[in-house]
């Protein structure tokens, strides 16, 4: 059921409450009324509307204060000025406070509906600015071509236009982040704001405070009442970053709120709704998490509607390149004429393992267009553990001549050599341990799941 846009009236006369309340009503609006400044800011504190109608007389603080106190807390809040009797003075005044518009009394239907429906775009369009600077600042583009991220990038297609809630997981360093932004970026709410909540930096006694927000004196040191990333979070997008890190009190709290779309703030009585998609990410295997009691199940089966699975590094070395040369650009003002890259640096960094993801490569360009010299980056300003890791051949090469050469060193197809290695590797390690997929998936040191997807990719009998 679509949501009705709210709008908030002031006035200090009943009955002009009372007619614009009816027109805005017949317009299909929901309408907020308060008779005087102080409730009307506290009303705004509680809950914002799409626009306010404001008098210019009341009783108390007058209505240019109510207008410079809202302009100060929500800039982007349109607000239109009403008045029985302007003056050019006044209407000057008000509009140099931020006014969107100001209008005179008796308000007609027609002129009510024409003013507020322009300020509420007036407003949509000052967001999305805001959103597209945001998004200008960082990397919003996933990059890569192998097989691997084209068919990552055709699930965020299909994907990202619905109101699917979207479960991501990977490991650290993989772009996790990233790909919740692609998602929001390309889904019919991106004029709205993506929220984020790193679920694991934020102490436990505090979430629900972050989440829901709290009102004033609800506990030691709310001086004030604060929004929680739920409400800042309506119509668009909230991402839970980390969630397999929460803990299970917050994790009964949260599955409520995401079956209802409703909340309290702590400390506050008052029922709040919203409309928020979910995109939450996790490193952790939350099956296993599940298992050991750290994680509830019902919460993760309401996530996982979508789940999106992000690459290691090591399954798209072919990534490499790109991405390297990405970096370079991103750090161009420390590139100091560096012109070329040897492609023995390449071929070494497609043999290491990566345990830190794309983060990890990204710290290494940095490094390398720091200390570099010359114009070329070469195999030899690499650190000793990647100049090393294409060196197995040779080693092996030269050992005496009762060591068998592996069959994958005789093609010259990397992805072919890389995938014979996987099998041998996962064969051996699988009949080491009898079969038994969790206990291998211990010992070697990834996920009960990845383990799943490698042996049914590698047509591995078990």
């Amino acid at each position: 059921m679509k949501i009705k846009q709210k709008i908030l009236v002031v006035d200090d006369k009943p009955s002009t409450l009372e007619s614009v309340t009816g027109v805005l009503e017949d317009l299909g609006f929901e309408v907020d009324t308060a008779l005087d400044g102080e409730t009307a800011l506290k009303k705004l504190e509680e809950s914002l509307p799409e626009a306010v109608l404001l008098d210019i007389w009341l009783p108390g603080i007058d209505g240019l204060e109510v207008l410079k106190k809202i302009k100060q807390d929500w800039p982007v809040l349109p607000v239109i000025i009403m008045s029985g009797h302007a003056t050019i003075e006044t209407a000057v005044k008000a509009t140099k406070l931020g006014a969107y518009d100001v209008i005179e009394k008796p308000i007609s239907y027609e002129q009510i509906e024409l003013t507020i429906r322009n300020a509420i775009k007036y407003r949509d369009l000052q967001e999305e600015n805001i959103l597209l600077r945001q998004k200008a600042v960082g990397r919003v583009e996933l990059t890569g071509e192998s097989p691997a991220m084209k068919q990552l990038k055709e699930q965020i297609a299909i994907v990202a236009p619905t109101d699917a809630w979207v479960l991501i997981q990977g490991e650290n360093g993989t772009g996790k982040e990233l790909v919740a932004q692609t998602i929001h970026r390309l889904s019919k709410r991106s004029n709205k704001p993506m929220v984020e909540v790193n679920c694991a930096a934020i102490p436990e006694e505090l979430i629900e405070s972050e989440l829901f927000g709290h009102e004033k004196g609800a506990f030691t040191g709310a001086t004030s009442m604060k929004r929680g990333k739920f409400d800042l979070a309506n119509g668009g997008t909230l991402f839970l970053d980390e969630i397999g890190d929460m803990s299970l009190k917050t994790q009964a709290k949260i599955l409520r709120i995401l079956q209802e779309q409703k909340f309290q703030r702590v400390g506050g009585s008052r029922t709040i709704s919203v409309d928020v998609r979910i995109i939450a990410a996790t490193n952790k295997d939350l099956e296993k998490e599940i298992e050991k009691g750290n994680f509830r199940e019902d919460l993760y089966y309401r996530l996982n509607v979508i789940p999106i699975y992000v690459p290691p590094l090591r399954e798209r070395t072919e990534d490499i390149p790109l991405l390297f040369e990405e970096f370079m650009k991103e750090f161009g003002a420390y590139a100091r004429g560096i012109k070329h890259v040897q492609p023995e640096v390449f071929d070494a960094l497609s043999s290491y393992n990566w345990p830190g993801n794309v983060r990890e490569l990204r710290n290494l360009v940095e490094r390398l267009v720091i200390l570099a010299r010359g114009e070329e980056i070469t195999i030899d300003d690499l650190p000793p553990n990647l100049r090393n890791s294409n060196k197995t051949i040779a080693n092996l090469s030269n050992a005496n001549g009762k060591v068998e050469i592996p069959h994958y060193f005789s093609t010259n197809d990397y992805r072919k050599a890389r995938q014979l290695f996987e099998k041998e590797y996962l064969e051996y390690k699988l009949k080491q341990y009898k079969g038994n997929i969790t206990k291998t998936a211990e010992a070697i040191g990834i996920e009960r799941r990845h383990l799943h997807r490698k042996i049914k990719t590698l047509g591995i009998k078990v």
